[in-house]
């Protein structure tokens, strides 16, 4: 068994049901895809359009490909044909070219909202209260090719463990109110995507459905 193989075994087997792996392969060669999809591995994460164009050409097409860093509106079109899930939409404008663009190719795309709760100026996405405002607004339900799955976020980048599940849970309680506000009749409002290699474990705990993690099974990125 490859180490690839080893690690996604170890990584799974600390996941319970009900959460997913999203395989985090960016900046990764196409052969330790390969790797982890002969290991079983089918949804893989990737953050920049070329090179998701280039690996979506070169591996099989049962792959679910998830388009997880910030995505500017004029890439859309180069990823509607078929990615599975836009994990960052951050603004009101790319949600709505997510909608023209999927409308052109037939396609319902489905979307996480990204929160911004992290201490880091560096990191995109609405305020937990922008989040509020937008979806309380409905402007979103007259899109009827993008489909809001929930929310994602990524928590500040330290060791403080407790300041990392405090961020998680925040976001928890806003996927849960507007759960209950808003979506309390559409089952498709589901997904909780929260969780890199560092801190999946406590992403577990608070809720996450959707992990990404891609140095703990890959090793380090080679850029």
């Amino acid at each position: 068994m490859s180490t690839i193989a080893q690690n996604l075994q170890r990584v799974k087997a600390d996941l319970p049901d009900g959460v997913t792996l999203v395989a985090i392969s960016k900046f990764h060669p196409i052969e330790a895809l390969r790797e982890a999809y002969d290991a079983g591995q089918r949804i893989f994460g990737e953050s920049h359009v070329q090179e998701l164009q280039r690996k979506v050409a070169e591996m099989p097409n049962d792959v679910e490909w998830h388009f997880i860093g910030h995505l500017q509106t004029n890439k859309v079109k180069y990823i509607a044909p078929y990615v599975a899930m836009i994990h960052a939409v951050d603004t009101e404008h790319l949600l709505r070219e997510i909608d023209k663009q999927a409308a052109r190719c037939g396609r319902v795309i489905d979307v996480l909202l990204e929160l911004h709760i992290a201490e880091e100026e560096t990191k995109y996405g609405f305020s937990p209260e922008a989040c509020r405002e937008f979806i309380a607004g409905g402007a979103w339900r007259e899109l009827s090719h993008v489909r809001i799955r929930g929310l994602m976020m990524m928590a500040s980048f330290t060791d403080d463990t407790e300041q990392i599940r405090q961020e998680m849970l925040l976001a928890r309680h806003l996927f849960d109110e507007l759960k209950r506000d808003y979506f309390a009749d559409e089952p498709y409002f589901d997904e909780r995507s929260w969780g890199m290699s560092h801190d999946y474990p406590i992403a577990v705990e608070t809720g996450a459905t959707l992990v990404r993690v891609g140095t703990t099974i890959f090793g380090e990125r080679q850029y």
